[in-house]
C-alpha cells in the first residue's frame, strides 16, 4: 500500500493504457501523487479490492472517455463509480476526451478536455493545466481551452446558484473569436477591473451551472459581436440569461451588425480589431463603481447608441430557436426571444415596444407558430389562445392591462403592482404558475425607462387586439 493516499485516480481502458502512461507521467512530474494501475497495484494485491479502496479515497478523478473505453465494462464501471462520487461528495471529475467519441451525459455536465489529434507541446499544456487544477493551483488554459469550454453541452443546473466570490464583468463570445476575447479579457484585468470568461472554466467545474452563476451575479455582461456569435446557441443563451437578470450590457461591436438581442443596447465599435480605448476603459470603472455601490449604471454619451440593425433572424429560425429553448424547459428565455420575434416583425426590434399600428404589421402565421410551441411544449397551459381564452370580456377594445394581468398572473389583484424587475416578474410563473402566464411580451433591456409600464401596457393590448382576430 501507498505511503500516502493518491492526489488523483485514472481510469483508462486496457487500450489505452500506453497513451495514458503519458499522461500519468506527465502528472507525476508537476508533482502529484497517481493512481495508474499498471503501475500502482503489486503482484500480490486484488485488483478489485484495491480499485475500490482507491476510488472511495480519491478527491479527483480523471476518465480517459474513448472508443475502447465505450466498449470496456470495467471502464465503464469506474467511469460511474466517479459520476456517482462527483455527485455525492464533491469529487472533482475530469473526463478527458481520446479519439471520436461522444461526450457522455454525465460527463457533458463537466467542463473536460479533448486531447485527440494534439501536438506535443499542447500535449503538455493540457496536462500541465490538469495538474495544476488537481493541486489546486492557477492555471490558464488558453484559447484552445476555451474553445473545448464552450462546445461543452448546457444543461439546466440542479442546485442553488450562489453568488461567486467576487462578481466580475463577464466575457461572452464565440469560439471563432476566442483569441479576440482573451485579448479583452486580459485587457480588461491589467486595467484593474474584475473579469471572468469561459476560459476561466477549469476542468471538473459544473460547465452551465458555473457560467449561470457568474452571469447572474456579473458587475456586467461584455458581448463580442460578430457575424458567427449572432448565430451561436451558446451565444444567445449568456446574453438571455443575463437579460432575466437584468445585468448592464457592455456590446463590442467586432465585425458585422450588431446582435439582434443587444438591438436597442450602445455598443463600442471595435470593428478593425482594436482593443479598448482609454475612454471605453473608463466607461467600464464608472459602471464597476455603479453596480457596485447599488447604484443606477451611467450609461454611455447617445453618440454611442447603437443603429438598428437589419433583420438577421427569420422567423423559421426564430421558431427553430423557441422550440429549443422550450425543449430544455427555459422558460424565461424563450420569454425574451419570443418578445424579439414580435418586435423584429413589426420592425420595432430597437424601440421595444408596439403601437396599434405595429402590432397590424405583425404576421399572424408567426403568432400561431409562436403559440403552437408555447402550447406543445405546456401541455396546453401557456401561450397566445390559452391567454386570449382567459382574458376577461372588457369594454369594445377589450380589457385593461390591470384586468388582464391579474387574470394571467402578472399581478395579484387589479390594484396590486406589477414586479418592477423582470426576474421577480418571472418568478412568478415557476413549476406552478399561472396559466396563461408566458408569453409576457416584457423586455427587460427596455424597463430602465420611466415610462417602462406605458410601452408595456401598448405592446402587449394592441397584440391582444391582434390576436383577437382570429376569432373574427
Amino acid at each position: 500500500m501507498n505511503d500516502r493516499s493518491n492526489d488523483v485516480f485514472l481510469s483508462y481502458a486496457a487500450a489505452d493504457a500506453v497513451w495514458t502512461a503519458r499522461l500519468a507521467g506527465e502528472l507525476d512530474a508537476h508533482g502529484l501523487k497517481t493512481f495508474f494501475a499498471e503501475w500502482s497495484i503489486g503482484p500480490s494485491e486484488v485488483i478489485i479490492h484495491r480499485v475500490e479502496a482507491e476510488l472511495l479515497a480519491t478527491r479527483n478523478g480523471i476518465a480517459v472517455i474513448s472508443p475502447a473505453a465505450a466498449r470496456c465494462g470495467r471502464a465503464m464501471d469506474e467511469y460511474a463509480a466517479l459520476a456517482t462520487a462527483s455527485a455525492e461528495r464533491g469529487l472533482r471529475f475530469v473526463p478527458v476526451l481520446l479519439g471520436r467519441v461522444a461526450v457522455p451525459p454525465f460527463a457533458a455536465n463537466r467542463v473536460w478536455r479533448d486531447f485527440s489529434d494534439v501536438t506535443d507541446e499542447e500535449f503538455k499544456e493540457r496536462a500541465a493545466e490538469l495538474a495544476a487544477v488537481v493541486a489546486g493551483r492557477p492555471a490558464s488554459p488558453g484559447v484552445a481551452a476555451a474553445r473545448d469550454n464552450l462546445r461543452a453541452a448546457h444543461p439546466s443546473p440542479h442546485r442553488p446558484l450562489t453568488a461567486p466570490a467576487r462578481p466580475a464583468f463577464v466575457v461572452c463570445h464565440d469560439p471563432a473569436d476566442a483569441a479576440y476575447g482573451s485579448a479583452l479579457a486580459g485587457q480588461l484585468r491589467e486595467s484593474g477591473l474584475p473579469v471572468w470568461s469561459t476560459g476561466d472554466l477549469r476542468p471538473g467545474d459544473a460547465h452551465f451551472w458555473t457560467i449561470r452563476q457568474q452571469l447572474r451575479h456579473a458587475v456586467a455582461v461584455v458581448v463580442v459581436m460578430t457575424s458567427p456569435s449572432q448565430d451561436s446557441d451558446d451565444v444567445t443563451r449568456m446574453i438571455l440569461e443575463g437579460q432575466v437578470h437584468g445585468r448592464p450590457f457592455v456590446p463590442v461591436l467586432l465585425d458585422g451588425e450588431v446582435n439582434y438581442h443587444l438591438a436597442a443596447s450602445w455598443h463600442i465599435d471595435a470593428r478593425g480589431g482594436a482593443l479598448l480605448g482609454a475612454a471605453d476603459l473608463d466607461l467600464l470603472h464608472r459602471l464597476h463603481e455603479d453596480v457596485t455601490r447599488g447604484r443606477p449604471p451611467r450609461l454611455p454619451e447617445p453618440r454611442r447608441r447603437a443603429p438598428a440593425p437589419s433583420v438577421r433572424l427569420t422567423p423559421a429560425a426564430g421558431l427553430e430557436r423557441l422550440r429549443a429553448h422550450l425543449a430544455e424547459n427555459e422558460y424565461e428565455h424563450a420569454d425574451l426571444l419570443t418578445t424579439r420575434l414580435v418586435m423584429e416583425s413589426a420592425g420595432r426590434l430597437t424601440e421595444g415596444w408596439l403601437s396599434a399600428r405595429d402590432a397590424a404589421a405583425v404576421p399572424r402565421e408567426l403568432l400561431a407558430g409562436i403559440d403552437a410551441l408555447w402550447a406543445r411544449h405546456t401541455h396546453g397551459r401557456q401561450g397566445f389562445r390559452r391567454q386570449l381564452g382567459l382574458a376577461p370580456a372588457g369594454g369594445p377594445r377589450g380589457p385593461g392591462l390591470p384586468e388582464l394581468g391579474a387574470v394571467l398572473g402578472w399581478r395579484d389583484t387589479a390594484e396590486a403592482a406589477v414586479p418592477r424587475l423582470y426576474r421577480d416578474f418571472a418568478r412568478r410563473a415557476g413549476p406552478g404558475g399561472r396559466a396563461g402566464f408566458y408569453p409576457t411580451l416584457r423586455d427587460p433591456g427596455h424597463e430602465n425607462a420611466s415610462d417602462w409600464y406605458d410601452r408595456w401596457s401598448s405592446t402587449v393590448l394592441v397584440l391582444h387586439a391582434r390576436l383577437r382576430e382570429w376569432g373574427d
